[in-house]
């Protein structure tokens, strides 16, 4: 069986997110940052941040598509990270959200360094 267009479609954003993410994840790992992937953060909702450090509820996502009407411009995506989003703080965490652009220019991995560095947790 063949896949949609749809269904391929969605699998090239997620290949584009993903890669997205292993960039910032290397700017990051450069910097001597260690950011967990995937990390799972709410006691019941299987919600998972893209990267985090748990020790200083710091979590970053990357939100791909932006430009491209993906899902975390269109109503449904948007309602749904606003839920998750929400929750996060709730339960104390700092959501820093990052797109493409930015991700790609290093300014992303150059202020979450800024932003861990004045918590005091580099070197």
């Amino acid at each position: 069986m063949s896949a949609t267009p749809a269904q391929v479609a969605a699998l090239q954003r997620k290949a584009k997110r993903t890669a997205l993410e292993d960039t910032l994840c290397a700017q990051l790992m450069a910097r001597n940052l260690w950011p967990v992937r995937e990390h799972r953060f709410h006691p019941v909702r299987r919600w998972r941040f893209d990267l985090a450090f748990p020790d200083r509820k710091l979590a970053i996502e990357v939100d791909g598509g932006t430009w491209s009407n993906g899902r975390h411009t269109r109503g449904a995506g948007y309602a749904k990270d606003a839920e998750k989003g929400n929750a996060a703080i709730v339960l104390g965490w700092r959501v820093l959200h990052y797109t493409s652009n930015v991700i790609q220019s290093g300014e992303a991995a150059r202020e979450i360094a800024r932003i861990l560095e004045e918590d005091g947790c580099t070197s």
